[in-house]
């Protein structure tokens, strides 16, 4: 493994990108998560233990590592607390090897009352948010009124930036009778949190560069995936920060010569959770199929994810924009119930035919996908750990993807397992 290394997703969230980077920690000594809040789930199985992670990095489960949470990532202090404890209730040691930047931004509960209000106004036109508040929060970010870890420290500030919401959020505070519109419970909540927070905070940019300069190996999480991505992604149906290689710079306060490898992961068909274009989406038997065998339901939600066959479009996107050095394949194991399996290469739009992603990737809602048809291979790949030991088929459909993104495979994943892995040479 290079020294500094990020791991992002590549499709539209949910790759399977927890267990990988568990699986890339062992090699790493620090794990740094720089975007996205709660609303991403990580899940880790280690042996019969099962993590689910949505704020700490998923490194946190081997001994010894050190994480970090960056300013790029917008925290939940009760979600945080929850995680906390579910850590100590594990066995799990978290004390001097857990740490948040002060500069990260908090999500508080008028935050979750306004992205449940915006969306239901939005009706039909829903854009399908996990209703934690993320979105909010970052609005608040970009606006300069979002109170930060730091400000928990200083109660008088904190009271200010509290009472400044009843001007900027009026007609969602002023008169309501829900709870998470009191911004005096609200700062009771946050005071009693003081002491949690207190031996947790540190200058992340200073310790990443530190570390870097004593040659320390540092392993970079990002959550959701590219196409959700607030630029690069299919806006307006995207998240509310940057999860491509670029997040993770300035969600962590790092520069661009710190990073030697970026490693997209993809899941070996497609999924997406909420609204927006999804072109290789299969409402039939065969999508109902890759939900059944992949267990596709959000980690965060438990919402059913939509299904499809494998994106080449979206994904030469995704190593574009992300720079990409090598993927790592998962659920690879899923595709083992198949006759037949189908790859999209490229679009069709009007009569064109589309190689690449549109410039308007909202027109992503009217192409058609032109399929590939491989063989399946009907073999099972659950829990294989050697390359050779995968059915031709499969070796096929693997070299097919690779070298049309023309991209190395650093692992292969055959299950939710550690040890259910393939690595690559």
């Amino acid at each position: 493994m290079s020294r500094n290394t990020i791991v992002l997703g590549c499709q539209w969230g949910d790759e399977g990108k927890g267990k990988i980077v568990d699986l890339l920690a062992a090699d790493s000594d620090i794990i740094a998560r720089f975007q996205g809040g709660a609303n991403a789930g990580h899940t880790i199985v280690v042996g019969e233990k099962k993590y689910v992670l949505h704020l700490i990095p998923s490194g946190i489960v081997h001994p010894g590592k050190v994480c970090y949470i960056g300013n790029g990532v917008v925290l939940d202090p009760e979600s945080f607390a929850e995680e906390l404890n579910f850590l100590t209730k594990r066995g799990i040691d978290y004390a001097g090897r857990l740490w948040v930047s002060p500069a990260t931004n908090l999500v508080l509960p008028y935050h979750k009352l306004i992205d449940s209000v915006q969306e239901k106004n939005r009706g039909i036109k829903s854009i399908g948010t996990t209703m934690r508040g993320i979105g909010p929060a970052y609005i608040d970010k970009v606006a300069r009124c979002g109170i930060r870890v730091i400000d928990l420290f200083a109660p008088e500030r904190l009271r200010k930036r509290l009472n400044y919401q009843l001007s900027v959020k009026a007609q969602y505070l002023t008169g309501s009778d829900d709870e998470r519109a009191d911004l005096d419970k609200i700062y009771d909540q946050l005071m009693g949190m003081v002491d949690m927070f207190q031996p947790l905070v540190t200058d992340v940019s200073q310790a990443l560069f530190k570390a870097h300069r004593e040659g320390k190996t540092i392993l970079f999480e990002g959550a959701q995936g590219t196409m959700l991505d607030v630029d690069l992604g299919t806006y307006p149906f995207a998240t509310s920060s940057n999860t491509t290689t670029g997040g993770a710079l300035t969600g962590l306060g790092v520069g661009p010569k710190m990073i030697d490898e970026v490693v997209g992961v993809i899941k070996a068909y497609t999924t997406r959770v909420g609204a927006g274009p999804f072109p290789t989406e299969l409402i039939d038997t065969t999508g109902e199929g890759l939900r059944k065998w992949g267990d596709e339901y959000g980690a965060s939600t438990g919402r059913p994810r939509r299904c499809g066959w494998l994106d080449l479009v979206a994904l030469r996107h995704a190593v574009r924009v992300n720079g990409l050095d090598s993927i790592a394949v998962t659920k690879l194991d899923v595709l083992d119930h198949f006759d037949e399996i189908k790859v999209c290469t490229s679009y069709t739009l009007n009569g064109n035919t589309l190689n690449e992603v549109p410039l308007d990737l909202s027109e992503l809602s009217h192409v058609k996908p032109v399929y590939k048809t491989l063989p399946g291979w009907k073999e099972k790949s659950t829990s294989l750990t050697s390359f050779g030991d995968l059915g031709e088929n499969a070796r096929n459909y693997l070299k097919f993807v690779t070298d049309d993104l023309e991209v190395k495979i650093k692992l292969i994943s055959t299950g939710p397992r550690r040890e259910d892995t393939i690595m690559m040479d």
